[in-house]
Order: structure tokens, then C-alpha cells, then sequence
């Protein structure tokens, strides 16, 4: 079963993984690429939809699972989520791949035992689990972690085809 998994933010952690086990992982910046006014803050959501593409270009996707997040640290990080989200189910509404929400504290607690652990804990939990995937920040740790709670809470993955 070929997975994705978003973490949701400016800085888009992602995932997927792929019918034979297999995991591609990183981050996406979303971001205005510049401080110039050339480009829209709503080119955002069109970079969001082009590395979409890309991820899972000539894939098909049969589940995707995002971070649900209930509380935000300020209006523009509850806008970005909103935005994120909604471009991610719009796109997989288009495709009719099906997309659910695990939240954090799930997410946290299958990465370290402790649902309120921080970024740090998550990363070095996510190093550990997949040495081979040279985790470089907590965004693309979330993104592996959710991964493994579709696989665990969903009853879906590589193990259950």
C-alpha cells in the first residue's frame, strides 16, 4: 500500500511509503521564494500542489495521512495549517485517494512513549528507527512517525497488503 504522510507547515514535512516497504522522506519549503513582492503568498499553495505531483509522480496513492493539530502557536501558523490542508484534500479529492488525520499527541507517543515530547526526542527517535533515511529536521521526522501510526492505528501497510 503507497502511503503519504504531510506534516503540515511552511515547513511541509513529507513521506510515502511505497508497495515494497520502501520510504522517500524530506521537506518542503513553502515559503514565498523571496522577500521580494514578485511572487504571492498564495504561490504557496501552488509549490504545495507541484511537490505533490512530483512525490508521487507516476504513483498511485492509496491513503494519505497528515498531522491533526487542535491548538496553534499564532494566527498565521492556524492560516498556514488551513491552507495546507486544504490544498492537501482538495488534491487527493481530485485523485479519490482517501486522507485521515492522526494527532500529535498519537504521533508522539508511537515515536518516544511520551505524547508531549519535543522536537529534539522526536528527531532522535526518527534517526534511530531509519538510520538509512539521514533525518535532517523534526518536519520530516513527523512525517516518518505518521507513517508508522497509519501502519499501527489504521491497520494498514506493507505487513497487512
Amino acid at each position: 500500500m503507497r502511503i503519504l504522510a504531510i506534516d503540515p507547515g511552511l515547513k511541509c514535512g513529507w513521506a510515502i511509503r511505497y508497495d515494497d516497504g520502501g520510504l522517500a522522506s524530506g521537506r518542503w519549503l513553502l515559503a514565498p521564494a523571496s522577500l521580494s513582492r514578485v511572487e504571492s503568498v498564495g504561490m504557496r499553495w501552488v509549490r504545495l500542489r507541484k511537490m505533490l505531483g512530483e512525490v508521487t509522480s507516476g504513483l498511485d496513492v492509496d491513503l494519505v495521512v497528515f498531522e491533526e493539530v487542535r491548538g496553534h502557536k499564532g494566527v498565521n501558523a492556524a492560516h498556514v495549517y488551513g491552507g495546507v490542508i486544504a490544498t492537501l484534500q482538495a488534491w487527493c479529492e481530485t485523485r479519490e485517494i482517501p486522507y485521515t488525520a492522526i494527532p500529535v499527541g498519537t504521533i508522539k507517543k508511537r515515536a518516544t512513549g511520551n505524547g508531549n515530547c519535543g522536537k529534539p526526542a522526536m528527531v532522535a527517535a526518527a534517526r534511530a528507527r531509519w538510520p538509512e533515511q539521514e533525518v535532517a529536521n523534526d518536519d520530516q521526522a513527523d512525517a516518518l512517525w505518521l507513517l508508522e501510526c497509519a501502519r499501527d492505528e489504521l491497520g494498514v501497510g506493507e505487513d497487512r497488503r
